[in-house]
């Protein structure tokens, strides 16, 4: 087992969090710039494929005992991006291909705000974290805001999608390596 250097974090999740932030900066430009994540972009494709490594960096991290909720959290997320990306090419989900793709990746985005809330206020400041541990109460309630800022979020990009002003390209297919 790698040994505990910084935060509490060990190597591996050193590098899990450096990858996550850089999956978050991504969706932030990405969500800002073209209101959407979408493999159409470059911050899109980025932020999928750091978003992959950040569940896959996830899975051999197991500081609370073995295998738990963001373990199924990686797993989910990884369906989600599943999802979108195939939702994105128009094989799925017919007319409603686009509406799936922003749902899909707007939740992947959501999700890496519940750990990164998690970790954040049960690790610092040092030596006297703002939460006790993960089961807090008040990250029931932080997480039922990012639900609310979800379902916000999403019902203004599939407002703009209905009304024609999508800056981003048509929803036809998508090469993977495009």
């Amino acid at each position: 087992m790698a040994a505990t250097v910084w935060l509490g974090l060990t190597s591996l999740g050193i590098v899990h969090t450096a990858i996550s932030l850089v999956a978050l900066a991504a969706g932030a430009l990405a969500l800002v710039r073209y209101k959407e994540i979408s493999w159409r972009t470059g911050l899109g494709r980025l932020y999928v494929w750091t978003t992959v490594l950040t569940c896959l960096t996830g899975f051999g991290i197991f500081q609370h005992g073995g295998f738990g909720r963001p373990h199924v959290l990686g797993i989910v997320t990884l369906l989600a991006l599943a999802i979108g990306f195939q939702a994105g090419r128009g094989r799925l989900f017919g007319r409603f291909a686009r509406h799936a793709e922003l749902a899909a990746y707007s939740a992947t985005f959501m999700f890496h705000w519940i750990p990164t809330f998690t970790e954040t206020l049960t690790r610092l400041p040092l030596g006297a974290p703002l939460l006790a541990s993960p089961d807090a109460p008040e990250l029931k309630a932080i997480t039922g805001v990012l639900l609310v800022l979800y379902a916000v979020g999403l019902t203004l990009q599939i407002r703009r999608l209905r009304g024609g002003t999508a800056p981003l390209s048509p929803p036809g297919p998508v090469r993977a390596g495009s």
